[in-house]
């Protein structure tokens, strides 16, 4: 209510129930993202632009509804960056929402400390496989079907943003991005984890894996691991002797003597803090072999912070 009495009405935005135009097709950098109202697709709304009920800001860059401006009703906003921390690349600092260009080929962005980027250029059309043709057709027709054209331009935005806040390398023309490694998939033996990065010849973003091993399976963990006199924690430790790796019924064609992370007496975990990538050959009976990426376990870490394996909303 305002100052005199009177009674401020806001014009209602959603209607149920649900009516959807097409889907539409969203620019490079923009999500496409269910609506307030919670029943259609919408390319959300940017940084500047006016937002409402529903019509809702881009959540994925760190964008809400500021309505201070539309006092009393608070029925149209715009959409700006919420106060949050900025970003460091190469010595330059940051503010939390802005653009940036370190290399012509790509665009950046800054959200909440992390760094995400998408291509400024996109593959013409012209460099399809799909072929001119000259006679009977128009000069510059392409044969290829609508179908064709449709998955070509798909494949022209393949390069996705990949939000981290690791040191963004340039490699042959290509700004290598990844995403953290996921949790190990088990909490003792072999076990998976995976992230997303285009650190591969074509730029593209792949879907990488590799296996780790954070603990033995071991029947009394406490007695295998010595913990120092005075101490609650033993970050990591090691088997007496190398041992080959068992793996989908197949071995490693040699022994390693791996560290793995330790226990607490107290309720901390301990966790991989740092490692390295190593390349492990397996050898299976009457079939031959094959070789696997595998993270190799330096050093550990004892904290309180424990997630469940393979808890994709661990870190929000």
């Amino acid at each position: 209510p305002s100052e005199t009495g009177e009674v401020q009405q806001r014009k209602e935005i959603c209607h149920w129930p649900c009516r959807c135009p097409p889907m539409p097709t969203c620019t490079p950098g923009v999500s496409l993202v269910k609506d307030g109202c919670g029943c259609c697709k919408v390319c959300a709304k940017q940084s500047g632009e006016t937002c409402n009920e529903a019509d809702i800001c881009d959540p994925h860059k760190g964008l809400y509804c500021d309505y201070s401006e539309d006092e009393p009703r608070y029925e149209t906003g715009v959409c700006a960056y919420l106060v949050a921390v900025g970003c460091e690349l190469n010595g330059v600092y940051y503010l939390n929402g802005q653009t940036f260009q370190p290399n012509p080929l790509y665009k950046c962005l800054c959200v909440s400390g992390a760094i995400g980027c998408t291509p400024v250029f996109t593959p013409r059309v012209a460099a399809s496989p799909c072929a001119r043709v000259k006679g009977r057709k128009k000069p510059g027709q392409s044969t290829c079907g609508l179908g064709q054209h449709k998955q070509l331009q798909s494949t022209n935005y393949r390069l996705m943003s990949a939000y981290r806040s690791l040191p963004l390398v340039l490699k042959k023309k290509c700004l290598v991005q990844a995403t953290p490694w996921t949790p190990c998939s088990r909490t003792c033996g072999i076990g998976m984890s995976s992230r997303v990065t285009n650190e591969n010849r074509k730029c593209e973003m792949k879907k990488e894996k590799r296996l780790c091993f954070i603990q033995p399976c071991l029947t009394n963990t406490l007695k295998t691991i010595k913990i120092p006199k005075g101490k609650t924690c033993q970050p990591t430790f090691q088997l007496p002797t190398a041992e080959k790796l068992v793996f989908s019924g197949c071995s490693t064609t040699q022994s390693y003597k791996l560290t793995f992370c330790g226990v607490c007496l107290d309720k901390r975990c301990c966790i991989p803090n740092k490692s390295k990538m190593i390349t492990v050959q397996f050898e299976c009976p009457n079939e031959g072999f094959f070789k696997w990426k595998m993270m190799w376990i330096t050093s550990c870490v004892c904290q309180r912070i424990c997630t469940a394996p393979g808890d994709l909303f661990s870190e929000l």
